[in-house]
């Protein structure tokens, strides 16, 4: 339902790409804003897509599973019944146009009122849910005690919970998802399956990289980062400043620019830390969208030396910047699996992260990374300096990491373990329509 931007979307894009050869046939249907980052056919090039596109007027424009004021996109928890039907009505127009009723599966990403249109449309079509886990953050802020101005909080509760429970099976990411996700969902364990996010091992390996020109192209010449309030490129750096880059030790922190992201308390212990010669870049943040704490707010506010705002970029791009750094440190609470901590472990890099969720399960704490309690500014920095200061640590875990996210999380394998559970669903299935979301 969303367009491509997220992590999720990278997973629909390496699972269609993956099983064709795996015997299935792929078409899928994804929400699109025609732009460099976020046209679905371009994105999906060489599938079979059928793009929703939002600025065409084919589908109002998604909701999301976080409360962001001012986004274009509200909480679903604020979309009321009457755009609940126009959301409906406008996927399954698009899952007709993609014969969703010839096919064998559904593989809906997400629960979304994709799944409502599914059942309109292709009542008889098995569907295998993939949940993500930033659907389960919102069910558990409702289950707390949703916020005043989410008026339709139980409406959608009530949706996603019967949308999981009419899917043949459940793929979660992560072990940890599933007993969250029976609780929330009231679905029955035995129809999770654990199917883990994967890296492309063409893509994601170590490489060479010039570091001086790399990191002056990104940040001199071609600078993307931005100020609240401003567009991308506002944030510009000096030759001098990015020197540094050149010689000494670097941290790197990918992911947008939402509260549980907590790069704040990042920029907050990297300069507490104070490694002489260290830097730490940020590469992420779609220009104007963050939650709470803008970066460049942290930055101004402590002073920090060496912080530097490489912007958004292309997924595609990602693995230069990995091989350009030492170090990936995602301090993020909620990380529900984490998939840029196994891109960068699949390029050579250890990663300092914090010990819930995804990434507790992803690292393996004194052996290919570091991990720290949630929200614990003084043990990342404490984290943060050993790593930075100690190279043939660094270097040692970042072997023994690439290794294990060769061995457990390469796309070939992954989409493997997807087939299977697609296969039981259909039953001996040919064709797979596949819906993408965020």
């Amino acid at each position: 339902m969303f367009f491509p931007r997220g992590g999720s979307s990278h997973v629909a894009r390496a699972l269609a790409d993956a099983l064709p050869g795996y015997g299935w046939d792929v078409t899928v249907v994804a929400g699109s804003l025609p732009s460099r980052h976020s046209d679905a056919e371009a994105f999906y090039d060489g599938l079979d897509v059928v793009p929703v596109d939002f600025s065409a007027g084919d589908a109002p424009m998604h909701p999301s599973y976080e409360d962001r004021p001012g986004a274009e996109d509200l909480c679903f928890a604020m979309v009321d019944d009457e755009a609940y039907e126009e959301h409906v009505a406008a996927w399954s127009a698009a899952l007709e146009r993609a014969d969703a009723a010839g096919a064998d599966v559904l593989h809906l990403h997400h629960l979304t009122p994709l799944h409502e249109a599914a059942a309109r449309v292709a009542p008889d079509v098995p569907v295998v849910g993939h949940l993500h886990g930033t659907e389960l953050l919102m069910l558990e802020q409702i289950a707390r005690g949703a916020p005043a101005h989410w008026t339709h909080a139980a409406a959608w509760a009530r949706r996603m919970r019967r949308w999981a429970q009419g899917c043949r099976r459940l793929l979660l990411p992560t072990g940890a998802l599933v007993e969250r996700a029976v609780a929330l969902l009231g679905v029955s364990p035995s129809a999770c399956a654990v199917a883990s996010n994967g890296f492309d091992p063409e893509l994601f390996q170590p490489q060479p990289v010039d570091r001086a020109a790399f990191w002056h192209r990104q940040l001199v010449e071609e600078p993307r980062g931005w100020r609240p309030g401003e567009s991308a490129g506002s944030v510009a750096y000096s030759a001098t400043e990015v020197a540094r880059l050149a010689t000494g030790p670097i941290a790197l922190a990918v992911g947008r620019f939402t509260a549980v992201k907590r790069l704040g308390l990042l920029v907050r212990a990297f300069a507490r830390a104070d490694v002489p010669g260290a830097s730490l870049v940020l590469i992420g943040g779609h220009p104007g969208e963050w939650e709470d704490e803008h970066p460049y707010d942290a930055v101004q506010a402590t002073g920090a030396e060496g912080v530097f705002l490489a912007g958004w970029h292309d997924h595609d791009a990602l693995a230069g910047f990995l091989n350009a750094g030492d170090l990936l440190a995602l301090a993020s609470v909620r990380e529900q699996f984490g998939l840029v901590l196994v891109e960068g472990m699949a390029c050579g890099l250890p990663a300092v992260a914090v010990d819930r969720l995804g990434p507790a399960e992803i690292v393996d704490d004194g052996r290919t990374g570091w991990l720290v309690p949630p929200d614990d500014e003084a043990a990342l920095a404490r984290v943060l300096r050993a790593a930075l200061t100690d190279e043939p640590e660094r270097e040692r875990r970042g072997e023994r990491a690439q290794a294990q996210a060769v061995s457990r999380w390469a796309w070939p394998a992954v989409a493997g373990a997807v087939a299977g559970v697609l296969d039981e669903a259909a039953g001996a299935g040919a064709g797979l329509a596949l819906g993408e979301n965020r």
